[in-house]
């Protein structure tokens, strides 16, 4: 268990939008806040950082941040906190080195040093270039080095790594996600909430809508009006079995039960891995299928469907062993195979992807 968390009581308000947060936030690994545009995920990060005014109460373990009844608003400078919003704010009179020292000589207790997170985020080459002559990534790589640098209790990244392409996301994602630093990481890319957030907080008008372990949270149907019905799916823990480099497969053991994926070479026999499978790639039958192209059919027991009345689909998620799989269907398919709760069922799955 964490020993210390991030306790929050809060409201806060910005013209005709209005925030109310309670909760308490283990600070240990990534937390992802997650929501549609304007729920206040940006707000919070702020009212947290201090720099939107609110009332009630925000505390790190023993250490009171803000507290309207005692009268106390820690200016945003003395909390330890580190924070990139979308608007990379830089100093605009130095260059990208004079960027990082800065923060460098300002770190408490030295954490990373500049030539850590210049390898990391693959800064070498901009070190002496004006911040006015930076692409918007290469802004935002600035300001996560820059935040890095600071040797904060708290990190608070507000899509950090929304103007960067796909390899380059990949590599910062695998560099944050082996930082021992505690995050509050927003997002509206569902996979990368899915690969770095032990945890997820859903934020809709203002409100706490879930919050929980990210596997929990992905998959509960209740909710994805929230989460986005496009990009629902599962988390599936699943283990190496083996690879077939004739074919360029791996297959995985998920539940007791085998799938076949394209190999991974970073993936030996024996380790674990986390899939993202989307609910949009997995198809339902009451009978084993025979001759198809799709050869990961899995066993299970259906545990929850949800018919949209007001479209023509259906939300499904099924037990296969210890992990859990949903399917997205039409009402039409749901009712033409008479799908009920606690039946047997096979669950098709067409593509799947490593997340981790």
């Amino acid at each position: 268990m964490p020993s210390e968390s991030l306790e929050l009581d809060v409201t806060a308000k910005l013209g005709a939008f209005d925030l109310e947060a309670a909760l308490a936030l283990p600070l240990d690994g990534i937390t992802a806040v997650f929501g549609p545009s304007g729920g206040g995920k940006t707000t919070l990060l702020r009212t947290i950082a201090g720099f939107e005014r609110a009332r009630g109460r925000i505390a790190l373990g023993g250490e009171r941040w803000l507290d309207s009844s005692r009268r106390i608003h820690m200016a945003p400078h003395r909390r330890p906190v580190g924070c990139v919003f979308q608007d990379a704010r830089l100093f605009g009179h130095l260059d990208v080195r004079g960027n990082l020292l800065f923060a460098a000589r300002r770190a408490r207790n030295g954490g990373a040093t500049v030539d850590d997170v210049v390898a990391a985020l693959d800064l070498g080459s901009l070190l002496h270039r004006p911040v006015a002559d930076l692409s918007g990534g290469e802004r935002q790589r600035v300001a996560l080095a820059r935040t890095l640098l600071t040797d904060a209790k708290l990190l608070l990244l507000d899509e950090p790594l929304s103007a960067l392409d796909t390899e380059r996301k990949a590599d910062i994602l695998s560099y944050l996600e082996n930082l021992s630093v505690p995050m509050l990481y927003v997002s509206h890319a569902v996979d990368e909430v899915a690969l770095l957030a032990e945890r997820t907080l859903v934020l809709a008008d203002g409100r706490v809508r879930a919050f929980g372990a990210t596997r929990e949270i992905l998959e509960r149907l209740d909710i994805q009006s929230i989460t986005g019905r496009f990009e629902a799916g599962t988390l599936v823990r699943a283990r190496v079995v083996e690879h077939d480099p004739q074919y360029h497969l791996t297959t995985l053991d998920v539940g007791g039960q085998h799938i076949v994926m394209p190999m991974s070479t970073r993936l030996a026999a024996g380790d674990f891995a986390r899939v993202r499978v989307r609910a949009r790639d997995v198809a339902l039958a009451t009978a084993r299928p025979r001759a198809l192209s799709i050869r990961n059919v899995l066993s299970g027991t259906l545990i929850d469907l949800v018919r949209e009345e007001d479209s023509p689909f259906a939300e499904a998620l099924v037990e296969v062993g210890d992990q859990h799989l949903q399917a997205r269907i039409t009402r039409a398919s749901a009712d033409e195979l008479g799908l009920s709760v606690g039946q047997s069922v096979y669950a098709l799955v067409k593509s799947a992807t490593f997340d981790h």
